[in-house]
């Protein structure tokens, strides 16, 4: 065998392992293409299609700056109930809030699947005071069906047109509640746990048509708690001394409560809105709070929120353009206020407040808000003169909404 012999067998063995090698080799396969977010329009602005999935997944909310001032709550005889740390009548603070909303929708056979979840925090402009996030509202909704955390269905979509709305009964509540709609008519059934542990809950029915030219509705409420041992009132005797004093206990209040708001009756971007609501027995669903920054004794709570037997309100907003200006008013009647004993302590309470704002869009998803109210309350103190409070009250606000 010679030289040249032994290269070419070489080769050949070389081609024939690198062959055998080639076959075990494994070919990578071309990446699929990116799933990327896609915007989901049936539901409008803001919605994306989770990827996967056919669900609409909105995320917005706001950070909120915001400073207010409170003057102090004066009675007949110059009493002030509200001192700031350095003995002066009147409180000024700053707060933060940032909230966001989690928003997800799909359609199913049964109607519109949603989810929406709300959590917000605020500080009160203490050094070094954490705020922790919490939940503010939490539900889910199914077709006309709707069951969680939320607005009670007695306020929902009500209230004047400045910040401070004046709404009665605004609170929130665990409720089960059923809403059918068409043709701009809806009639609405809600099942609201009242906190008390039994098996008996709140109940609250409420029927609205809406137009191009505004809307109507009509509510009413069952509170089946007792109220003997709730709803705190609070005025002065001859002494000067608190009188706390709640009304006789009731098994079970009925309230009822309108509305009407007309969209451009007055001017070209105007609404007006007329509100009213009437108690046959101190609820908590009439009720007002129309004092601020007083702390959290009792006579603070008792004076800040009213049992209401009946109010009357209107508001009017206007824009022009960037700008906004709005002015709501509200006046109405107290429960007569009794003591521990059950003895009449006053009566002919009755409170008015007027509000009234300017609002700027400086640019575009960045706001500014004013508002400055004005809080009166006078009841009859029995085997005294008329006693009456009032207050001056006002905030300025910035917020970034995304």
């Amino acid at each position: 065998m010679n030289i040249k012999s032994l290269l070419l067998g070489s080769a050949a063995a070389l081609v024939a392992v690198s062959g055998a090698r080639a076959a075990d080799v494994i070919v990578p396969v071309a990446p699929e293409p990116t799933d990327y977010v896609k915007v989901c329009d049936v539901y409008g602005t803001g919605f994306y299609y989770i990827p996967g999935t056919e669900t609409c997944l909105s995320i917005n909310g706001y950070v909120r700056y915001k400073i207010t001032a409170f003057g102090g709550v004066t009675d007949d005889a110059g009493t002030e109930f509200l001192t700031n740390d350095e003995g002066d009548n009147y409180s000024v603070n700053s707060t933060v809030r940032v909230r966001l909303n989690f928003d997800a929708r799909e359609e199913t056979e049964l109607g519109t699947l949603r989810a929406f979840a709300r959590v917000q925090a605020s500080n009160g402009g203490v050094p070094g005071e954490d705020a922790g996030y919490a939940m503010d509202m939490g539900y889910i909704q199914l077709g006309g069906l709707t069951m969680g955390y939320l607005d009670t269905l007695w306020t929902e979509d009500d209230g004047l047109l400045t910040d401070t709305d004046l709404a009665l009964g605004d609170f929130q509540v665990n409720r089960i509640s059923y809403t059918y709609a068409a043709n701009g008519f809806s009639a609405a059934v809600s099942i609201e746990d009242d906190a008390t542990g039994d098996w008996k809950p709140d109940v609250v029915g409420r029927l609205a048509y809406a137009g191009g030219w505004g809307r109507a509705y009509i509510a009413g409420s069952y509170d089946e708690a007792e109220r003997g041992d709730g709803l705190p009132i609070a005025g002065l005797d001859s002494d000067g001394d608190t009188i706390f004093g709640v009304q006789p206990g009731q098994d079970g209040a009925f309230a009822l409560k309108g509305g009407l708001s007309l969209k451009d009756l007055i001017a070209t971007d105007s609404e007006l809105r007329v509100e009213g609501g009437y108690a046959f027995d101190p609820s908590s669903y009439m009720t007002i709070g129309i004092f601020n920054g007083l702390g959290s004794d009792a006579f603070a709570t008792a004076v800040s929120t009213l049992p209401v037997e009946w109010q009357v309100g209107a508001g009017y907003a206007q824009s022009f353009g960037k700008l906004g200006v709005a002015l709501s008013g509200a006046y109405g009647q107290t429960f007569d206020y009794y003591n521990d004993s059950d003895v009449l302590v006053a009566d002919n309470g009755k409170y008015y407040k007027v509000v009234g704002n300017v609002g700027y869009e400086i640019t575009k998803n960045f706001d500014m808000l004013a508002e400055i109210s004005y809080t009166k309350l006078d009841a009859d103190l029995i085997g005294d003169d008329s006693d009456s409070l009032d207050q001056t009250a006002g905030f300025i606000q910035f917020v970034r909404s995304f």
